[in-house]
């Protein structure tokens, strides 16, 4: 049976991670080009954005972790019951991996590219600096992915805890090898 309490708590970790995603493509860094005695350069606004996806991208992880402990990470630990839902999980956890994969990279890159400034200066008879920010959608599409991450991730907690324990005596398990009858 799934333990509520990892349910809630990964539930309250997700949503606080989803949150964190939406503030971070809310206030993602801008820039405008500002001139200084014959020098252009970049002038940027705060950058929030950069410590609202780091904060992201560690709730999330810490939920990934939370449900993988829960389930020993489907491969430690006692074989599962053949049958459909042993097969949910199997699916379950491979797509709670790959959307969670996908969300860490968007979170993690966005950060990264949301706290790069350029920081050189040009004249103004040349070509203007680039201030080059964080494309729009980068911490969207890290947000949208978690929200997938953690259905995904209760599902499959649920459908392993269901597989896990579905009817299955536990003398049967520890009874695998051959009998010998005696003669």
């Amino acid at each position: 049976m799934a333990s509520k309490l990892v349910l809630v708590v990964v539930f309250i970790l997700d949503l606080i991670a989803f949150a964190l995603a939406v503030a971070a493509e809310q206030r993602r860094s801008s820039a405008r080009l500002a001139t200084d005695a014959n020098l252009n350069y970049c002038v940027y606004n705060s950058d929030v954005a950069t410590g609202l996806g780091v904060g992201s991208f560690v709730l999330l992880m810490v939920s990934q972790v939370l449900i993988m402990a829960a389930t020993r990470c489907l491969c430690c630990g006692r074989a599962l019951r053949p049958g459909g839902s042993r097969t949910w999980a199997i699916f379950l956890f491979i797509t709670c991996w790959v959307a969670f994969f996908i969300a860490e990279v968007c979170l993690l890159a966005g950060s990264v590219k949301n706290a790069y400034h350029t920081k050189y200066r040009t004249y103004i008879t040349r070509h203007p600096p680039s201030c080059e920010t964080l494309r729009k959608g980068v911490f969207g599409a890290g947000a949208a992915f978690i929200v997938f991450t953690g259905i995904a991730s209760e599902l499959f907690y649920a459908t392993y805890s269901k597989t896990d324990h579905d009817g299955f005596l536990p003398q049967s398990r520890d009874n695998g090898g051959i009998r010998m009858g005696s003669m």
